[in-house]
């Protein structure tokens, strides 16, 4: 490649057996976060992962698509589902002819590509084999820094105040005992805004794989709905967002009536694909950020994505977690991470009476009634066919006729790479590495993910 040789490595696949069945109010993204950690733990870089065994049959491709997504983060190149009639399912759903169907499962099984689980099943052979008890998950989120330090939801509290007494690094802040449980009082567009170490700040429902899953989506909305009916909102300074995968959301959060509830509590919609996960959220409010700065508070992001390394989703965020989308209202709600959703209230009514986490959390069956009716097939068809007519600000961009990229030599945002500058049809062929140099020397854990290409990096920064 580029006139250098360049070897590459089999790689290993890696087994994971999927058994058993969620437990009631357990999502999906539950299950994503324990998988990442459970695959981040046995070592997966370079490798293949593929999920199979009998707990494959509880899992929608939605689901599994949410698993796959996160394979940058548990390390492996790849993970995959073996197709089988749950995909089949879905390309139905979203459109394709009976015809089309068929013709792809007839080539899949033609060459042994499909899986039948009605089928004796052939024990395969893999590199090494992990294995989970889907009821086995509980509800959870990641971080404060990376996507594989899971935390059960009912230990949040002592986890958090551990984060603050630790020495700094991936679960530590440092901040010392006496100023743990400061309050700072700022004021907020005629209100007074509350921060202490934990408040959340900024809460997105964000990424494509969750924003595009409609079991998580719908129980976010379903989250909104109960909160709005028992008189909760959300903080004016919590920054809130939703940023869908795919157009089809809004069709199906509007045919459920739910986005109105989103809507109330702050969960407009942004816009579609990447937003808060690349660090494009916006600026916080003024006061909202000299408040942050002026006082080091440790405040937090709770968001849906993928990627929580700090500095990626925004400069004042030092605690960044990941969480699934109906999590991310609960955490909004309550306004902080320090807190124990089994025994703290989220919330009061206007009349002054507390209200729980599992006062607002929807079951699986009523996510399930929603998604039944909500989800149909032409909401899919009638967005891939708008796809290309695009809005009247999109159309009126200015496209070179060239079928190259046409590089500007004044961008600041991107260049032409030099890599293809100079040569030829004949490369000239290996020769010796001269005079070469460390470019950077990272500490561990350090990954290109760390601060997205989209995102800013704040002016006080060291970086």
């Amino acid at each position: 490649m580029l006139g250098q040789p360049m070897s590459m490595v089999l790689p290993g696949v890696v087994g994971f057996k999927l058994s058993g069945k969620l437990q009631n109010g357990v999502t999906v993204t539950d299950l994503v976060l324990t998988v990442t950690q459970m695959l981040r733990k046995h070592g997966v870089v370079g490798k293949f992962v593929e999920f199979f065994g009998e707990g494959m049959s509880e899992l929608s491709l939605a689901d599994r698509a949410t698993i796959a997504n996160m394979s940058p983060e548990y390390g492996a190149t790849m993970g995959f589902f073996p197709v089988d009639h749950v995909t089949l399912q879905y390309l139905k759903l979203t459109g394709r002819s009976d015809d089309t169907v068929a013709m792809i499962e007839a080539y899949l099984r033609a060459n042994n590509m499909f899986v039948d689980y009605n089928e004796p099943q052939q024990e395969k052979v893999y590199s090494s084999y992990l294995q989970l008890d889907l009821s086995d998950v509980v509800p959870c989120i990641s971080g404060p820094k990376r996507p594989h330090d899971r935390v059960p939801i009912k230990i949040m509290k002592a986890d958090w105040h551990s984060c603050l007494d630790n020495k700094v690094g991936f679960k530590g802040f440092a901040v010392p005992k006496e100023a743990q449980e400061k309050v700072v009082s700022s004021p907020f567009h005629g209100q007074t805004a509350e921060l202490k170490h934990g408040s959340v700040v900024i809460a997105a429902i964000t990424s494509c794989t969750n924003t595009s899953n409609p079991s998580v989506m719908l129980g976010a909305g379903l989250v909104a709905k109960k909160a709005c009916e028992l008189g909760l909102e959300v903080k004016p300074w919590v920054k809130t967002s939703l940023a869908p995968g795919s157009g089809v959301v809004t069709k199906y959060l509007l045919q459920s009536g739910l986005q109105k509830y989103l809507d109330q509590q702050g969960f407009n919609i942004a816009g579609y694909g990447c937003t808060t996960c690349i660090g494009n959220s916006g600026d916080l409010d003024e006061s909202v950020a000299a408040a942050i700065t002026d006082n080091d508070i440790v405040a937090a992001a709770v968001l849906s994505g993928n990627r929580n390394f700090e500095g990626r989703v925004y400069p004042l965020t030092r605690a960044n977690y990941l969480a699934s989308p109906p999590l991310v209202v609960a955490y909004a709600l309550a306004g902080t991470v320090d807190i124990d959703f089994e025994k703290e209230p989220i919330g009061t009514t206007k009349e002054g009476k507390s209200v729980y986490f599992k006062d607002v959390w929807p079951s699986t069956e009523e996510i399930a009634v929603v998604v039944q009716s909500s989800v149909l097939p032409n909401m899919f068809k009638s967005t891939d066919e708008a796809i290309t007519q695009g809005n009247p600000m999109w159309n009126k961009l200015s496209v070179p006729s060239s079928s190259l990229y046409s590089w500007d030599p004044n961008s600041t945002y991107i260049h032409e790479p030099p890599y293809f500058k100079n040569m030829t049809m004949d490369p000239p062929g290996s020769h010796g590495v001269k005079d070469a140099y460390c470019l950077l020397n990272f500490g561990d854990s350090i990954t290109t993910d760390h601060i997205s290409p989209a995102g800013s990096i704040h002016k006080d920064s060291l970086l």
